[in-house]
């Protein structure tokens, strides 16, 4: 089992930026693809941005080049840095894992989520 935990949301002014964070025990993330997605309110849950195990990123075009995900192996830990923050920003956002070495983009393709953290930009 892998638990998931993230940190780091918050209210942020348009045109700011905010780091997340997802630490995860119970076993290393070894192996693992990393996601992060997240849920407004009356909505689906939407991919964010994914790593896999070898480091490689995709991102979903509304987030492309403001939003970089990394991963610090030896922490166990994934971080979300999100830059130049708008108001359609403005959700739930939740950290996944799944066990594979491919990038995935379906919340259905991940086993492990953590709470969320809730991310708030104001106009």
């Amino acid at each position: 089992q892998v638990q998931l935990v993230e940190s780091g949301g918050g209210l942020v002014p348009a045109g700011g930026s905010l780091r997340l964070s997802c630490a995860a025990s119970g076993r290393t993330l070894s192996g693992y693809t990393m996601g992060w997605f997240r849920q407004a309110p009356g909505k689906e849950r939407q991919f964010v941005t994914s790593i896999s195990w070898s480091d490689r990123p995709y991102y979903a075009d509304s987030v492309k080049g403001r939003f970089t995900i990394s991963r610090d192996n030896a922490k166990n830990t994934v971080y979300l840095h999100m830059n130049s923050l708008k108001p359609e920003d403005t959700a739930v956002y939740y950290c996944a894992a799944r066990h594979g070495t491919s990038i995935y983009t379906h919340h259905t393709d991940y086993n492990y989520w953590g709470q969320g953290t809730q991310v708030t930009v104001s106009s």
